[in-house]
């Protein structure tokens, strides 16, 4: 191995389908992006890019049967362009890892004992955290001499105060079942609430950020000098804000009353909330370009959606607001948050009195920066900041490795 290895492969393992890209820490740069999906299907699709030799796209469509043979293929394609595991460049592997419960608040080298505690978490995650488990026995049979890194999206929210974090019932029921608010995208609200203080002058510990996640999942933190204190996803990814298919925040007797009075059985209502709800639900789409086209055609479900997820979005703004005193940004990232303007317009439209503003020449400018979209005169500013979700995660794992 090299004396000084900088390179990164991150790699995001969902359920049928592996996200990766590899970065070099010494300056930040991709040599490669990827993504394998449709993982143990008939057909599956591997689209690779090297961006270190500024190579084009390649695609393969063939059988994959499971994760193994995807992060073979991966291997395969990286080598392919000098870029092989067996490099001595490489210094760890990041693993994204959805849920770390209580126990994990940082990124950790991936033990057995780690991988136990993650199979535990697995009932309050049981859509990401088996797919992650997956993807890091693959890579440690593929390179078992390499650090292997976790970094957990429920690790940033761990700062939360417990005044945020539990939930108003039985504590010995909630300890049991570790029952308690987690929250999600964490990599992402600690990048971008990093990146708003910078885009300001500011120092992380300087600043308060109210940051808003808008993809097709969505979530709200409230971040205190660097710490979040509180954020809209809870137990799972359900809770919070309406998102592309989840219903968000919702009275928990709806389910009981669909169980005994629409007689829908428990998976059912499961799928309903997780897949059938949120903007789709609501008026068949959760591609907020078509919505916003719909719209401009004058229909009037897409109009109530646009409605609906607006009203709980500027809901969490106010909350968020309240909870932190004193916010000096609000950030808006993610597919949604950094492209769809009238989304940013609507949800901080008639908070002027809270000192937020939006300024309509600023926030039509699509870019691919950090950029402020208030005017000079707000009291609070308000800021696009593109998320770079595997950028943190190999800062963070190279950080750990580096030390």
């Amino acid at each position: 191995m090299t004396a000084n290895p900088t390179r990164v492969l991150v790699l995001n393992s969902g359920s049928s389908s592996v996200k990766y890209q590899l970065l070099d820490m010494a300056d930040g740069a991709r040599l490669a992006v990827g993504l394998v999906e449709r993982i143990g299907e008939e057909t599956s699709r591997l689209a690779h890019t090297p961006l270190a030799t500024g190579g084009d796209k390649r695609e393969k469509e063939a059988p994959i049967a499971d994760h193994e043979a995807a992060l073979k293929a991966v291997a395969q394609e990286l080598a392919a362009d000098g870029l092989g595991l067996d490099s001595p460049e490489l210094a760890a592997i990041g693993h994204r890892v959805v849920h770390g419960g209580q126990k994990f608040t940082a990124p950790t080298v991936i033990t057995d004992e780690v991988v136990a505690e993650i199979e535990r978490l697995i009932p309050v995650a049981p859509l990401h955290n088996p797919a992650n488990i997956t993807g890091i026995r693959t890579a440690q049979a593929l390179r078992p001499d390499l650090p292997q890194i976790a970094v957990f999206d429920t690790a940033f929210h761990t700062t939360m105060p417990e005044s945020a974090a539990r939930y108003a019932i039985d504590v010995e029921t909630a300890d049991a079942h570790r029952i308690r608010r987690y929250g999600f995208h964490g990599t992402s609200h600690a990048y971008v609430s990093r990146e708003t203080a910078k885009l300001l002058g500011k120092d992380p510990s300087e600043v308060n950020v109210i940051v808003l996640h808008l993809g097709n999942g969505a979530s709200a933190s409230a971040v205190r000098g660097g710490r979040c204190v509180d954020t809209s996803m809870g137990l799972t990814p359900l809770e919070g804000l309406v998102m592309g298919t989840r219903s968000g925040d919702i009275d928990p007797a709806v389910i009981f009353h669909l169980a005994r009075n629409g007689g829908m059985s428990v998976d059912e209502i499961d799928s309903l909330l997780n897949k059938k709800s949120g903007l789709i639900g609501l008026c068949g789409d959760n591609d907020m370009r078509e919505i916003r086209r719909r719209i401009d055609e004058g229909d009037e479900r897409a109009a109530l959606a646009f409605d609906v997820y607006v009203h709980r979005l500027k809901k969490y703004i106010g909350a968020y607001y309240a909870v932190l005193g004193k916010v000096d940004a609000v950030a808006f990232t993610a597919g949604v948050g950094e492209n769809a303007a009238p989304v940013r317009e609507a949800a901080v439209a008639g908070l002027e009195e809270l000192g937020l503003a939006v300024d309509a020449g600023l926030n039509a400018v699509r870019a691919d920066e950090p950029r402020l979209i208030s005017p000079e005169y707000a009291r609070v500013a308000v800021a696009v900041v593109p998320t770079d979700e595997e950028l943190e995660i190999a800062t963070q794992a190279y950080a750990l490795v580096s030390a």
